[in-house]
């Protein structure tokens, strides 16, 4: 029995490495199965897509490109404020007195000496009578004392009275002239004050307000009228203290007042004001406006931009289209139905208007890419969708 179980154990010992060697190859086996290197593809199929890559034609939309057109570039400066009349009158009156009529109300288009109000003048024409009365009494003394003076100096020569009678008498005379020119001047006075009782229109214009009714008041420091010209405005326009270097009196001004979107006005800068606010630190520039038809109001809003500078005509550029690389600007041209790589100089640039002069590179109708697609490079075929609907490329930047 013991025999019998060693001959049994000794086998097993035989077979155990057999078994172990099977499973290690076994595991082996199932990590190369696991990691071994993928087949490649057939040199033919690579060269296929390959092919088919470089026959792929991309359709644009008509927004993805734009053609290059050439006109001017204006840099302007944009700037708000308000509308004021350069000639406009406070008309007041010049002597106290009851207001018995007034011709105008507000709105009413008035000429320059047109009558606006009559004050009652039952006063002043009695100051008139006064005077004249006064005058007509200095005039009696005056000619009486001539006569006096006539007398005295026949007596004189006759030794009948002393020089110095004489002189009493003919200082009568100079005293009674005076008092002449004295009773003249009250007189004119007094004429002028019922003149002034007619309240005449200083300059041409609209009447914007009416204080005071018939029956009321009036007196020198009361106003009776504010009447205003339209013709010729201000626009007092805002302006920040760092670009105030780039304004230059004779630059053109254009501008948009609410109401009249569809209408732009224009103007010229005349004047610089040289303080600035001391809150917002903004100087007021003026800007003359011919308003002939009287269509812009005192006090409107308005927003507007100065013209800076402007070019001569050269090709325009959509900044989108720009494609910075180091130490050169590019773009994508469209070229024969191929994307070409095109460097470009450039000039003068408007950011507001997203444009910038092409100084060399492009010509007036060379189409350009104006998007981004991440899959276009130099030598991609593209294809317009509509190229009928091509438009300028600073249109649609303007646009956008």
């Amino acid at each position: 029995m013991t025999r019998h179980a060693f001959s049994i154990s000794k086998t097993l010992t035989r077979l155990r490495w057999p078994l172990v060697t099977l499973v290690i190859v076994s595991i082996l086996v199932g990590v190369w199965l696991v990691n071994r290197p993928k087949a490649s593809p057939s040199p033919k199929t690579s060269e296929q897509e390959e092919e088919l890559k470089k026959n792929e034609v991309l359709e644009l939309s008509p927004s993805d490109s734009g053609l290059i057109e050439t006109r001017e570039l204006q840099l302007s400066l944009k700037v708000s404020g308000n509308l004021v009349p350069i000639a406009q009158a406070t008309v007041k009156s010049k002597v106290s007195g009851s207001v018995q009529q007034t011709l105008v109300q507000e709105g009413m288009v008035v000429q320059s000496g047109q009558v606006l109000a009559r004050l009652d003048t039952a006063d002043s024409e009695a100051r008139v009578a006064t005077q004249l009365a006064t005058l007509e009494e200095a005039m009696a003394r005056l000619s009486l004392a001539k006569k006096n003076s006539v007398n005295n100096q026949t007596l004189l020569k006759q030794n009948y009275i002393s020089q110095n009678a004489y002189d009493t008498s003919q200082n009568s005379v100079d005293l009674a002239q005076a008092g002449v020119k004295s009773a003249q001047a009250q007189l004119a006075i007094a004429r002028i004050a019922l003149a002034d009782s007619v309240i005449y229109a200083p300059i041409a214009g609209i009447i914007s307000k009416r204080y005071l009714q018939s029956g009321d008041k009036a007196s020198p420091d009361l106003p009776l009228f504010t009447l205003v010209n339209l013709a010729q405005m201000t626009l007092e326009a805002q302006v920040a203290s760092g670009d105030i270097g780039r304004v230059k009196i004779g630059q053109d001004v254009e501008f948009q007042v609410d109401g009249f979107t569809a209408h732009k006005f224009h103007g010229k800068v005349e004047r610089i004001n040289p303080n600035a606010d001391a809150n917002s630190r903004n100087l007021l520039v003026y800007v003359r406006v011919d308003n002939k038809d009287g269509s812009l109001k005192g006090g409107m809003y308005v927003k507007g931009s100065i013209l800076l500078e402007k070019s001569r005509a050269m090709p325009l550029l959509a900044l989108v289209a720009l494609r910075p690389e180091p130490g050169k600007n590019i773009v994508y041209k469209i070229e024969n139905g191929k994307i070409v790589e095109q460097a470009v100089k450039l000039g003068l640039r408007n950011e507001d208007e997203g444009l910038v002069e092409v100084l060399d590179g492009l010509h007036t109708g060379d189409q350009i890419l104006l998007t981004r697609p991440d899959n276009i490079k130099p030598g991609s075929k593209v294809k317009l969708a509509n190229t009928s609907a091509s438009a300028p490329a600073a249109a649609k930047a303007t646009k956008a």
